[in-house]
Parts: structure tokens; sequence; C-alpha cells
């Protein structure tokens, strides 16, 4: 073999390894870009099987309660900081109804009716108030008397005692706390037959235009409480009432609420003054259970 032949045959030969090594380069990236390809199907795989569970569970959890209530601290009058004077409340949940029952205002639900169990729908006491054992009553309910106790007036009394005794009231569930800065809270929830019912005992005993129509023990002159806007909850309708000054041993505030069948009051009574932020809050709070 010639000189000139060997150094051709050397130069092809570089040149096919070259060729091998520059393919061999081309198939690891193809191999690597499949690999990757492979992993990202997997995360996208995996990421749908964790979007199809949460979808199954929040089916199940919807057939097994009719709602869960999370507030949200900046949706609420007076809630964004921490020291802004709310209180603790625990996480609301509303109680799952009997089965083949509605929730109350959905459109199969004529009658505004609320199913599920009215004692579980009062407002929980927030942490560390102590619980008023007076409004525990026999298993959750009270008697009408309770309730009228709240009024001064014995005539109001008498008055608003005919007027369940027509309107066919069912029972009463009620609960009672005070915290420490001394603020005592009543809430009671009093179911009629229908929310036309209860609307119209509403409207016609305990919806002033500008003070509340019945005055409640130690609030001998009441003026309107306007809420704010954006704390308004759909299917209930509110009517808040503050005691003027000069008060006496307690300032007195109060709010009735309707929400289908059920009428409710919220009264806080506290010496010196009652505050704008828990009472707010604490109307809200029961609103949102009710609707």
């Amino acid at each position: 073999m010639s000189e000139q032949q060997a150094e051709g045959r050397t130069a092809e030969q570089d040149v096919a390894g070259q060729d091998i090594t520059e393919r061999e380069d081309a198939g690891a990236q193809d191999t690597g870009a499949q690999d990757t390809g492979v992993r990202e199907r997997r995360r996208f795989g995996g990421a749908l099987r964790w979007v199809a569970a949460v979808a199954v569970f929040a089916v199940c959890g919807a057939g097994t309660a009719y709602g869960v209530t999370r507030i949200e601290r900046t949706d609420m009058p007076g809630l964004a900081t921490a020291s802004d004077g709310r209180w603790d409340y625990p996480e609301l949940v509303r109680p799952p109804l009997p089965a083949g029952r509605p929730a109350p205002f959905a459109d199969s639900n004529k009658a505004a009716a609320h199913y599920a169990d009215l004692r579980r729908l009062v407002l929980p006491a927030p942490k560390g108030a102590t619980v008023d054992e007076a409004l525990a009553g026999d298993h959750g309910w009270v008697k009408p008397g309770t309730f009228l106790a709240e009024y001064a007036a014995k005539e109001d009394r008498e008055a608003l005692a005919g007027t369940f005794t027509d309107e066919g009231l069912r029972h009463i569930a009620a609960r009672g706390w005070t915290t420490p800065d001394g603020t005592r809270t009543r809430i009671y929830l009093l179911q009629f037959g229908t929310g036309l019912i209860a609307g119209d005992v509403q409207q016609s005993h305990f919806a002033g235009y500008d003070r509340a129509p019945y005055l409640l023990r130690g609030a001998p002159s009441t003026v309107a409480e306007d809420f704010p806007a954006h704390a308004e909850v759909p299917n209930v309708s509110v009517s808040a009432y503050e005691e003027t000054k000069p008060f006496g041993a307690e300032q007195v505030r109060q709010a009735y609420l309707v929400a289908g069948d059920v009428l409710g009051l919220v009264v806080q009574s506290r010496a010196g003054g009652t505050k704008t932020v828990p009472f707010q809050q604490t109307v809200v709070l029961q609103e949102e259970l009710l609707g």
C-alpha cells in the first residue's frame, strides 16, 4: 500500500469515527429527551390522579353534610387583624341533613325549612368564654318563657306569647356565654312551620324602622344600627339595634335574624358599653350558619 493510500484510509477512518461519535451523541440526546418526556408525562398523570381523588372526596363530602363554612377574616366587619377585638370562634360546620331532606334554600324546599338539628345551628361559644348553663335548657331546648324573659314590659311578653301560640311556634334552641371582658351573649333560634310564617312574625313584631318595637330588659331606648354592606349574607335579613346613651349599668345590643323558617335573636350586654366588632362578628357568623 502506498503512503498516499494509507493517509487516505486513515482520513476516512477519522471521518467515519467522527460520524459515529456524532450519531451516538445525537442518540444520547434523543434518549435524554425521551426520558424527560416520560418523566413529564408521569408527573402530569400523577397530578391528574390527585385532582381526580380530590374531586371524589369533595363529592362524597357533599353527600354527607349540606355545608361547611369557613369565614374569611377579610370578608367580615372588622376582622382584618388579630388586634381588632374579634373573638376566636371555632370553625363553623353545619350539621348533616336527614336523608332525603333538602337544604333550607334549595329550589325543592318550598317552605324554606331547616331540617337539620336546630340546636346544632346555634353559634358555638368562642374560645375562653364561660357557657351560660341556664340556657342549656332541656337537651338544648328552652321554653318560650325563657325567651320572653328578655323583654322588660309585661304586656309585651303577653302579646308575644299569644303570637307564638297563634303562629305555631315549634321550639326554641338557645345558647349563652360570658367572655373574659364581661360581655354577656345570648342567642335564641325560634322555629316556625314555614319561612312565610317566620317572616310575618318578624315584620309584625321585631322590625322597627329606627328603634326596636319591643324593649329588652336594661335597654329603655334604642336606635337602629347599620351593618357594613359587605357583611350581608344571602337569604338572611337582619334588623339590629343598640341602646342609646346615657345607658345604665350595662349597654345592650340586639339583632333579629330571619332565615327561612327560623327567627333568631342575638343579644349582647356589657358594663361600660358593648363593642361593635364582636357584636357584628357574632351576628354575621350566626347568619352564616342559618343561610
